[in-house]
């Protein structure tokens, strides 16, 4: 059994926030490849087409998913090119994976701008994903690796069961924990775990290897999403990348909520229902569930939780032997951890 790594091993030497400066210096050369690639694989006779793909990819973001393929990878000494065309269907999908929750949810923005579907509409969103993910997966194709296929085709139906799922649960406080993870892990979670996969997969390890870092990103796409669930009830725009609030706008039951609502007197049930269930929501109402939130330990339990899953995301990396792609790994944890803490 492996040791649990403590989170603070990733900060930096003088004690300050955990930082993803080491995992954006190692993939910098590869990710150049793969913006490129990306540029490439937009075009099209279609206008809107680059238009739509354009207007979400070049609105910010880290990239996260696309660097863990290219690291996972390149921590075992890979110097080939099949991960960068695998890391770019990893962003593809997630792009995609974007335009189609948006318009599902009916959100109006994303990452500060109107999103794609209130510019060009919910048909436009819809079909440009939809050629996002012809895209990426002709890119695998090209690869040539039957497993990295596999990995990747499997998380794409695993997203879509997500997807599905998630109108069950929309706009219910009736949702329970159990119900909301399953949600996260098929739609969040299932791609980070996919993007770690094919790294050691292209590079010719085995199911040691694979497992590793299939378990390393499952947790580290859990932690992350309930670290953005509880930004939304406690943390600034800056580090959320979007506005405060905007998840109860949309009345998104998200984990907060739920913990919220569970332990709730009947006249706190009652306010979320009406701006949850019946979208009936007041000038006031945000600050109310905020502090509803905040007294009913949903953010605590929450960031704790997240907490949890980042420390196994760590601990699954402790067989891998030592490099500065590992290092920059648990760095990764760190700083998706230290965002809310």
């Amino acid at each position: 059994m492996g040791v649990v790594v403590p989170l603070e091993s990733s900060l930096d030497q003088s004690g300050g926030r955990a930082s993803l400066d080491r995992l954006l210096e190692l993939s910098a050369p590869s990710m150049r490849d793969v913006n490129t690639m990306i540029v490439s694989r937009t075009g099209s006779d279609v206008t809107m087409i680059p238009e739509v793909a354009k207007h979400l990819i070049d609105s910010g973001g880290k990239r996260l998913r696309p660097i863990l393929t290219l690291l996972c990878a390149e921590m075992f000494g890979y110097r080939g090119d099949g991960h960068v065309k695998l890391a770019a269907s990893v962003e593809f999908m997630h792009t995609a994976t974007l335009l189609h929750d948006d318009v599902v949810d009916e959100s109006d923005m994303r990452r500060g701008k109107p999103a794609a579907r209130m510019v060009w509409g919910n048909q436009a969103s819809v079909l440009v994903g939809d050629f996002l993910l012809g895209q990426a997966f002709q890119m695998m194709v090209e690869v040539g690796s039957l497993p990295a296929l596999d990995v990747l085709s499997r998380a794409s139906a695993v997203i879509a069961e997500g997807e599905v799922l998630q109108l069950t649960t929309a706009k219910n406080t009736n949702t329970t924990e159990d119900d909301y993870l399953s949600v996260i892990r098929a739609k969040t979670a299932a791609l980070f775990s996919a993007a770690c996969e094919v790294g050691p997969i292209v590079a010719g390890l085995q199911e040691t290897e694979r497992a590793a870092l299939r378990s390393y990103g499952m947790n580290l796409g859990l932690a992350f999403q309930l670290v953005d669930d509880a930004l939304d009830y406690g943390g600034t725009a800056k580090d959320l990348g979007k506005d405060i609030g905007d998840d109860f706008r949309e009345r998104k039951v998200t984990l907060p909520v739920i913990l919220a609502y569970r332990r709730s007197d009947a006249d706190e049930k009652a306010f979320w229902d009406r701006v949850i269930v019946e979208g009936t929501q007041d000038h006031g109402d945000l600050e109310r569930g905020i502090a509803l939130v905040r007294e009913r330990q949903g953010l605590s339990d929450t960031i704790t939780r997240a907490q949890h899953y980042g420390a196994v995301a760590c601990d699954a990396l402790d067989g891998l032997p030592a490099s500065a792609q590992k290092d920059a790994l648990l760095d990764a944890v760190a700083f998706c951890i230290d965002r809310v803490t």
